[in-house]
């Protein structure tokens, strides 16, 4: 893969993970909450959960996906109703005057995966991003993993960022009521990605 394209491909990939979708409200929500404890297992969830929807859609599950309408309403129904459940989830969670506890690693690994694994939408827009940075003269697999590889380093590091400033703000944010309007906006936020989902 040529140098120039490569940065290119950094920067466009930089520009569209800087804008916050239904993974980073994920991320943000379950940061101000658990702090910057909680960072590594979103951070990781995301990272596995881009890897396999950018693996998939170039082995061509992608085009799969948009050959086939009802795989594809079968994932992005999957998709909505689990940003929905977190939605609703988040929405009703207790706050007390203290930081509640941290979700469970596990969990918390889990959701950041799910989120970002069943977006349908992610896998028809890598099918529709990644080739126009693909070299027809050259070898697929070398350029292919490169590009899985630094999509998949700069979602983690986005995530980072954004579970780090949460974490941070955690300490700051210690009314109770300030957290349940916290809570109230991401879980609305996450309820209405869901249904954007759906409606898609």
């Amino acid at each position: 893969m040529a140098l120039d394209t490569w940065a290119a491909f950094l920067a466009a990939s930089t520009l569209l993970l800087l804008i916050p979708g239904p993974t980073i409200l994920l991320v943000i929500g379950q940061s101000l909450g658990g702090g910057r404890r909680a960072a590594l297992p979103l951070v990781a969830g995301v990272a596995l959960g881009d890897l396999a929807a950018m693996s998939l859609s170039l082995a061509g599950l992608g085009a799969l996906l948009a050959a086939s309408a009802t795989l594809f309403t079968a994932l992005k129904w999957a998709g909505a109703a689990y940003l929905l459940w977190l939605g609703v989830k988040l929405w009703r969670a207790p706050v007390a005057a203290a930081a509640p506890p941290a979700a469970p690693p596990r969990r918390a690994f889990r959701d950041a995966y799910l989120v970002t694994a069943l977006n349908p939408k992610s896998i028809a827009f890598f099918v529709a991003f990644v080739p126009q940075f693909l070299d027809a003269t050259a070898p697929w697999l070398p350029q292919a993993a490169i590009m899985v590889a630094s999509f998949v380093v700069l979602a983690a590091l986005n995530a980072l960022g954004y579970a780090l400033l949460a974490g941070r703000l955690s300490a700051a944010i210690a009314r109770p009521g300030l957290r349940r309007g916290i809570n109230r906006l991401g879980g609305s936020m996450l309820i209405g990605a869901g249904l954007a989902t759906a409606r898609s």
